[in-house]
């Protein structure tokens, strides 16, 4: 069993953080806010640290699940960050979902002190957490990829090494590219079947038995159905992930142009006060003026 630090109790860290106790593994837990770590000693019964850097002492692994590439560079390299703390030869892994020029920084910092990392964000949504189902997107070198595997394992059920650092980020681009082109077309289907007054559930029991099928149709038509949008991924969230793929896009010179307009499909429904829906909301949008 390994010590590990996890650094970031949001709706998908909490829940792996837990998965991890669970497996034996011995967990020191870090949260900007205390009163989450608390609560998650209080469910698990491991360590809380006071700061990253506390945390990431003596440990053998350290997994940070922050918001964004401002907060992963103070949680790792901050004054208090968990590059003060970690020995060589030890290894970060980090499942947030950021850019892909972030994770190529931390990289090159880490390496500096003899520190592996691994960028690793993941994909499965807060029912993926804490079912321990989630899979992981992985980019780094071989070596800290097989070490960290089995222990990943606690809460994935797919974790793939992708090529190198900045690779598991690429992917997670082409991941939220893809969901917002699927959920659009789900959101349309279902406002034109409302507008031909149709059964709706019926339609995509049908459908879903078809070339039609998806994961958002099978977990989300009933919700949309009924309009109810508070059992996902955060449209604040989808739009920053988006916002990463659309700038990574500039840069590589892939053109976008789903991904763009459903991005402002989205700021549409951040101005319906829609912010903290779920991505399926895009039917909102739809029905807005109906």
């Amino acid at each position: 069993m390994a010590k590990v630090a996890f650094l970031g109790l949001g709706v998908m860290g909490f829940p792996m953080a837990g998965h991890l106790a669970a497996a034996g593994h011995e967990v020191t837990v870090y949260n900007r806010t205390k009163a989450k770590a608390e609560l998650w000693i209080q469910q698990y019964q491991g360590k809380m640290a006071a700061t990253p850097k506390e945390a990431a002492l003596g440990q053998d692994l350290v997994f940070t699940c922050v918001g964004n590439d401002d907060d992963l560079r103070q949680v790792v390299m901050g004054d208090d960050g968990a590059i003060h703390g970690m020995s060589p030869n030890t290894i970060l892994v980090d499942h947030t979902t950021a850019s892909a020029d972030v994770a190529r920084e931390l990289y090159a910092a880490l390496a500096i002190n003899h520190i592996a990392f691994l960028d690793a964000p993941i994909s499965g949504g807060q029912a993926g957490a804490v079912n321990g189902v989630l899979t992981v997107m992985m980019g780094g070198d071989q070596a800290p990829f097989e070490s960290v595997k089995p222990i990943i394992d606690a809460y994935s059920r797919c974790a793939e090494l992708l090529g190198p650092v900045g690779s598991g980020q690429l992917t997670k681009m082409v991941n939220q590219i893809c969901i917002a082109g699927v959920v659009q077309g789900l959101a349309e289907g279902l406002h034109f079947a409302k507008s031909a007054g149709l059964d709706g559930l019926k339609v995509i029991e049908v459908i879903s038995k078809g070339a039609a099928q998806s994961w958002q149709m099978e977990n989300r038509y009933q919700t949309m159905w009924q309009g109810e949008y508070n059992f996902g991924f955060a449209i604040d969230w989808m739009r920053k992930d988006l916002g990463i793929a659309l700038d990574e896009a500039r840069r590589n010179g892939s053109t976008l142009p789903v991904a763009a307009l459903v991005d402002q499909f989205y700021a549409d429904v951040q101005a319906m006060q829609g912010n903290r829906w779920d991505t399926s909301s895009l039917l909102a949008r739809l029905e807005k003026n109906r």
